[in-house]
């Protein structure tokens, strides 16, 4: 579980990524769940943009999203979500001191 200053942390960190991660008209399957898993090892944080038209299936994309890949949603804005998941073998994002 993030606090709320390594999710302000992290939020900062987001500003300058691109979306790694794009949904098509499939959605989240195994195949994008594999890549994002890839992608999270690599770099913890990673952008996402959803395929889901209205604010209730774009939450339900993300919660699932969240459950599958054992991460965390760190920014959710209109049909982009950031989320973490900490690289237990190598850490590439080192928290500040606070």
């Amino acid at each position: 579980m993030l606090s709320k200053s390594q999710i302000k942390h992290l939020r900062k960190l987001t500003h300058d990524l691109n979306p790694v991660i794009m949904l098509g008209q499939n959605g989240f399957t195994e195949a994008v769940l594999n890549e994002l898993n890839i992608a999270l090892d690599c770099h913890e944080l990673v952008k996402i943009k959803l395929s889901a038209g209205d604010r209730d299936q774009r939450n339900q994309q993300i919660d699932d999203i969240c459950k599958q890949s054992n991460s965390e949603q760190v920014q959710s804005i209109g049909k982009t979500v950031t989320i973490f998941r900490r690289n237990k073998d190598k850490r590439v994002i080192e928290f500040p001191d606070l």
